[in-house]
């Protein structure tokens, strides 16, 4: 059974999600559909290219990811597929691609990308504002029927590929910044585990300075806030029992910095 993830930042209110699972369904009735995530802030390419590198590599090979977070829907930026080892990506040329393709460079997968311009296999009329309806969800599900990568389009060697903050080392460390905050107010930085092997460290963040590292959410007393390595690897800042993000009126882009002790 073929897998199509679905990743937007349509939320759940408006039924634009539902009716993207009606037409893959009616093309590809045997897919199972998973849903990533709905909740993307509004045209963030950045988070939803974060959310499809996290989750892509722990499915099946074959599973085809659907990620619409596209605020140049109907103007010139094309459609495309592309895959990455065995993950296939379908959705608009904008840059959401490009810490799966960073992710897919450091293992030396074969990838590529193909210009989506076969309207024939698109839905027959195309709204000028729903590319996800009339185009993505209709490629992805010929492409779960079988429909060859050469079918659907024209190859391309020029993806968007966004230019990635990255952490900057210093004398005593590295200088890093929020890439995400998640759900529970977690704030997560682009210094990783491979920056950092010595749990004796200072990360500095707003006007909050935390020595050393914690294993865990819970390591400490409710309200402490502590840093630690996230399941992805990346340093994160959490407030024990709370909302980190709230408490330190952090936002996105936000500076972090980590020295040794």
């Amino acid at each position: 059974m073929s897998i199509i993830t679905l990743t937007t930042d349509f939320g759940l209110k408006d039924g634009n999600v539902g009716v993207m699972k009606g037409v893959i369904l009616g093309i590809a009735p045997q897919v199972q559909i998973v849903d990533l995530s709905h909740l993307i802030q509004a045209q963030d390419i950045l988070e939803a290219g974060l959310i499809l590198r996290r989750s892509a590599p722990f499915f099946p090979a074959g599973t085809i990811h659907v990620v619409v977070v596209d605020p140049g829907v109907g103007t010139q930026r094309r459609p495309i597929v592309g895959w990455v080892g065995q993950q296939f990506f379908v959705g608009p040329d904008n840059g959401t691609v490009t810490m799966l393709v960073e992710y897919g460079r450091a293992r030396n997968f074969e990838m590529g990308f193909i210009h989506l311009d076969r309207p024939n296999l698109w839905l027959e009329r195309v709204s000028h504002v729903f590319h996800g309806r009339d185009i993505f969800a209709p490629v992805a599900a010929n492409l779960a029927n079988g429909v060859s990568l050469g079918e659907l389009g024209t190859p391309i060697l020029d993806p968007v590929l966004l230019n990635l903050p990255r952490p900057m080392p210093t004398t005593t460390g590295w200088v890093g910044e929020v890439i995400h905050i998640d759900h529970f107010g977690n704030i997560s930085s682009n210094i990783t585990d491979e920056h950092l092997i010595a749990p004796d460290v200072r990360v500095r963040i707003g006007k909050v300075v935390i020595n050393g590292l914690a294993h865990t959410f819970a390591d400490g007393n409710p309200g402490d806030v502590v840093a630690l390595f996230g399941s992805t690897g990346n340093l994160l800042v959490a407030e024990v029992n709370g909302n980190a993000a709230q408490r330190l009126q952090i936002r996105v882009g936000a500076a972090i910095t980590v020295e040794k002790l």
